[in-house]
């Protein structure tokens, strides 16, 4: 049987770090990890062939060599999807989706002939034998949170490494804060599930062998979730890049909390992680409280940011616009707490209401919503009515991240993070790629740029003060870049 499975176009967002990829010659930040683990799931005498649209167009013909056409996707690619599934109706052959886009929402596409609904661990050997039976129902739904103890090692053979920035592995799913507008606990529970430490070293394995030495993020929806877990997965990380020679260094998401654990901070330095994103959201202790931040309020914010950039990690924050106990001074009292935290990577969203979260539910009872969540939180639109008001929230965020991307701004936070980022644990990897980034960002930021004074005061400073950061500066400058285009376009 032949399959072809699609990994839909995603705009450019904050996350896309489309304008920065150009740089280093990459297409696309990512690819499509659930696509390839359930390829794995698959037969493996049946046919695959995986198009990336990040990376490449997808060809009639690659349609029509199909019996199937699998496509998995989030809200963010919703017109990707509908284009990608009208074209595979008109061509005449039938589609089977999941992902987050359609466990949350697949009554809204009746041009979709199959959905796999929630986790698919459990779900596709039914699937599978339908398929070769010829009658595959319109739904699967799974009944719960599958173990993950049998999650198959990626098909990494079907894309071309060289096309991205990084390589996605998961080790858990599930996140132990219940926060309103999250829709993490809806699709994947309050209790993390982890794979055992030794599959998760597989996966890395198979990405070594195949001469991968840059970065890997760690896709969890929080990768401190089960702590226990996690430190003896880091210990096997330590363990094995000792024996493997492995050079790839990590990035993952986690929760402010981390702050509070010095051993586990230690532990992920010596693995090789170098970033970390946190939700911090807002300095708003009511509006914390608001949407049940409450990991958050536990902790003086400023300075948990300061412990993991002293442990060695780079911070990157997630923030949050238009929570109802939000006051007109929220602009101004974000753009503060980001500039004095020193996250230069700071993505600033709208607050925006993803379909069965706490949030839909409250206002929906209080008719407060406006339409359906693009899962696009940088553009200037709000899918429901704020406390604020629609128009001073939105002009305001408009001001609030333009002004954290001018020049001036952007390279002040980058020149507090280089003072106190700590340099811990194995060094990244620098080839033949990150050079020509510099060259370009040279000629492109430092040549030609609107901000290309501030650029080049902030690489001699880099320089002359955080030699050992020097690489750092140079990517903390290209993601600048991106940030800054994103932003004007908003």
């Amino acid at each position: 049987m032949n399959i072809l499975l699609v990994s839909p176009r995603t705009p450019g967002t904050f996350w896309s770090f489309r304008y920065a990829l150009e740089f280093v010659s990459r297409k696309a930040p990512f690819p499509p990890l659930g696509l390839l683990t359930v390829a794995a799931m698959l037969p493996e005498s049946w046919s695959l062939r995986l198009v990336d649209l990040d990376v490449a167009p997808l060809r009639d013909e690659a349609i029509e060599w199909a019996d199937y056409v699998m496509i998995g996707g989030m809200i963010v690619h919703r017109d990707s999807v509908r284009e990608v599934a009208e074209r595979s109706r008109r061509l005449g052959r039938p589609v089977i989706a999941g992902g987050p886009l359609f466990t949350t929402g697949h009554q809204g596409f009746p041009e979709i002939d199959h959905f796999v609904l929630g986790e698919a661990e459990e779900i596709v050997p039914a699937l599978v034998r339908d398929m070769i039976e010829g009658r595959v129902e319109h739904v699967y739904r799974a009944d719960g949170f599958p173990s993950l103890d049998r999650t198959p090692v990626p098909r990494w053979d079907l894309i071309d490494p060289s096309h991205y920035a990084a390589m996605p592995v998961q080790f858990s799913r599930g996140c132990p804060f219940d926060c309103e507008f999250c829709d993490i606990v809806v699709m994947n529970g309050r209790v993390p599930r982890t794979k055992p430490p030794e599959r998760v070293l597989a996966e890395l394995e198979a990405l070594r062998t195949r001469g991968w030495k840059g970065k890997v993020f760690l896709v969890d929806d929080n990768f401190i979730g089960n702590k226990r877990r996690v430190k003896e997965l880091l210990r096997a990380v330590i363990d094995w890049r000792r024996r493997s020679g492995a050079r790839m260094t990590f990035l993952t998401e986690a929760s402010v909390n981390l702050a509070e654990d010095a051993e586990l901070l230690s532990l992920m330095a010596e693995a090789g992680f170098k970033q970390v994103f946190l939700g911090i959201e807002t300095p708003s202790l009511e509006s914390l409280r608001e949407c049940g931040k409450n990991q958050n309020l536990k902790r003086d914010l400023l300075d948990s940011v300061r412990t993991i950039q002293a442990s060695g990690l780079e911070v990157m924050g997630g923030f949050i616009l238009g929570f109802d106990n939000d006051t007109p001074d929220i602009f101004h009292r974000q753009f503060e707490f980001i500039q004095n935290s020193g996250i230069a990577t700071a993505m600033v969203g709208l607050l925006t209401v993803l379909p069965r979260t706490r949030l839909h539910r409250r206002l929906a009872s209080q008719n407060r919503i406006l339409g359906e969540s693009t899962g696009n939180n940088t553009e200037a639109v709000c899918n429901f009515l704020p406390v604020l008001g629609r128009d001073t929230l939105i002009e305001g965020y408009r001001r609030l991240v333009h002004s954290l991307y001018e020049p001036g701004a952007f390279y002040a936070r980058a020149r507090r993070l280089l003072a106190r980022r700590r340099i811990r644990g194995p060094r990244e990897h620098v080839g033949l790629r990150e050079v020509v980034a510099l060259v370009r960002s040279f000629w492109k930021l430092g040549v030609r740029g609107p901000g290309r004074r501030e650029y080049l005061k902030f690489l001699g400073h880099a320089l002359v003060h955080h030699p050992r950061g020097f690489a750092l500066a140079v990517t903390l400058s290209i993601y600048g870049h991106h940030f800054r285009t994103v932003a004007e376009r908003i």
